[in-house]
């Protein structure tokens, strides 16, 4: 049964998102029995094509996370998305709360910034690029 919030929080993100959107939001939902739960697609600040979803952020709130570290709540999270992550899924933000974690403070930290690039990508260090602008600049 989907409480209040968790209805609330869904059309705030805009409806459903994607398939895998719905695939995270159906899976923790049933997992983890959630009073609030937000899913948001990363993915287009990645340089990803459009529609690609594998850059996810859940704010999950949970009764079933009372007494667990940080780490433990993360685990139930990946050990709901296994088939995910092991997929299409490429990176996920996890912020898992209790009930009473979010009654006293019901903020949802930014997502992390891109830090760009590519592992197909060669990273070029600040030297290379100051030789290639002073070699541009002689020609």
């Amino acid at each position: 049964m989907r409480g209040p919030l968790l209805a609330a929080a869904g059309a705030a993100m805009g409806g459903t998102g994607g398939p895998l959107a719905r695939t995270i939001r159906a899976k923790l939902t049933a997992a983890l029995q959630p009073t609030h739960l937000e899913v948001r697609d990363d993915s287009p600040r990645h340089g990803g094509p459009p529609g690609a979803e594998t850059h996810f952020g859940v704010l999950v709130v949970s009764g079933l996370f009372a007494g667990l570290s940080p780490l433990q709540r993360h685990r139930l999270v990946h050990e709901a998305l296994r088939a995910e992550l092991a997929g299409p899924l490429h990176a996920l933000q996890v912020t898992a709360r209790t009930p009473e974690q979010w009654q006293s403070d019901p903020q949802n930290p930014p997502a992390p910034p891109c830090l760009g690039g590519s592992k197909r990508e060669k990273r070029r260090g600040a030297g290379e690029e100051e030789e290639e602008e002073e070699a541009a600049g002689k020609q």
